[in-house]
């Protein structure tokens, strides 16, 4: 997300900022996304596109992803993925954001879930028109 689009920081100017004990918190950006990589997430970005366009209309609210590191499902909503997917394309590094709050896991499906009823859909509808 653009930092204009941000909360402002209440201890902006603020000499006894409390983080200021922390030193610089500043995330350092990653090495620059290669071609394939770019590639990758506008593929990502276009595919999250027509996702949203077949599944939100039925109810679907995001996609549901599995944590390596904590080992418990992730709730994205179809805009946080997508602001998400765009900060790494730009910044080669995403920034931790909040959890979904109580989501509802049936309202959420898999990538690979996406991806198959979108080709379903695909399938259908050329057979539909010959």
């Amino acid at each position: 997300m653009p930092h204009d689009r941000l909360p402002p920081d209440p201890f902006a100017g603020d000499p006894d900022d409390p983080s200021m004990a922390l030193g610089d918190t500043e995330p350092e950006h990653d090495a620059p996304l290669g071609d394939d990589e770019r590639a990758e997430l506008l593929a990502d970005l276009t595919d999250l596109a027509v996702y949203q366009a077949l599944l939100e209309p039925r109810g679907v609210r995001g996609i549901v992803v599995d944590c390596g590191d904590c080992q418990e499902p992730h709730y994205h909503d179809w805009e946080l993925l997508r602001s998400s997917l765009e900060q790494l394309l730009q910044n080669g590094s995403m920034r931790p954001h909040e959890p979904a709050f109580a989501p509802e896991p049936g309202d959420y499906v898999t990538w690979e879930y996406c991806r198959g009823f979108a080709d379903a859909v695909t399938e259908f509808e050329n057979h539909s028109s010959r």
